[in-house]
């Protein structure tokens, strides 16, 4: 098999369950915090006296992250830029808002929304680690993406994307978004991220006291993470139990 062939292929698969392998990591990032409360001395910032500093740092990262893909998926029409998994849906091609200035936005914010956690271990090497790990991942679902793109809408694909790089962004070449921001979209779409994030800071805060016999937990952390999961809880309730968060053609 040619190696663009098994490029597209691979990222195919990996597109299918690219919401599964991270958690991969987040597993081995759970074990080296573990680790990081059992030897102090085995990570750069723990029991240092810019330790919980460096903790909402990495939350800032994460929400980043987060911030990014409420901005990018807030602006986009039904059918794109969506959480489907089995194939690839788009029934326009993004050229507008964000997508002026990179072409694979979410996986942009993805990536800071994964990194926040990864730094969380303290653990440079891990850090690195990931970094790379994530970029060949997602390399090969970004080129199946592409590949899809090309093949559905030719020449127009290929004129904005001689302009638009790949992954960090470029402003200079900023277009307004065509569609006015919803929040009725981001609130049924991103309710899971938001409440995901704090979820895993909060119990990798609160299981290092746990491994320490301490108490003293991160209450950023821990409010967060209660209203995260309530707002989510109502959110649900809403999508599920009402058309309060329904928007025509979003």
């Amino acid at each position: 098999m040619a190696l663009q062939e098994s490029f597209e292929k691979q990222g195919i698969w990996l597109f299918r369950y690219r919401g599964v392998i991270p958690i991969i990591i987040l597993i081995i990032g759970a074990a080296l915090y573990t680790r990081m409360k059992l030897v102090p001395g085995d990570s750069l910032i723990e029991q240092q006296p810019y330790e919980f500093y460096y903790e909402l740092f990495c939350l800032l990262i994460g929400l980043i992250g987060l911030v990014i893909r409420a901005y990018t998926v807030g602006h986009t029409p039904r059918n794109t830029s969506g959480r489907n998994v089995e194939r690839q849906v788009a029934e326009t091609l993004n050229t507008t808002g964000i997508y002026s200035v990179v072409r694979h936005p979410l996986y942009l914010g993805n990536f800071f929304m994964w990194l926040g956690p990864a730094m969380l271990t303290g653990h440079l090497w891990f850090i690195l680690v990931f970094c790379l790990f994530y970029w060949i991942y997602y390399e090969r679902i970004m080129y199946a993406e592409e590949q899809f793109l090309r093949g559905k809408f030719g020449p127009s694909y290929l004129e904005w994307s001689e302009t638009v790089p790949t992954f960090i962004p470029r402003f200079r070449g900023f277009v307004k978004s065509d569609l006015s921001f919803s929040w009725k979209k981001i609130l049924k779409k991103e309710k899971n991220g938001f409440a995901a994030l704090f979820l895993i800071f909060c119990a990798f805060n609160v299981s290092g006291e746990i491994i320490q016999n301490q108490s003293d937990n991160n209450l950023v952390f821990l409010a967060g993470c209660a209203i995260s999961v309530l707002a989510y809880l109502i959110l649900k309730l809403l999508k599920t139990r009402t058309g309060v968060l329904n928007e025509t053609g979003r």
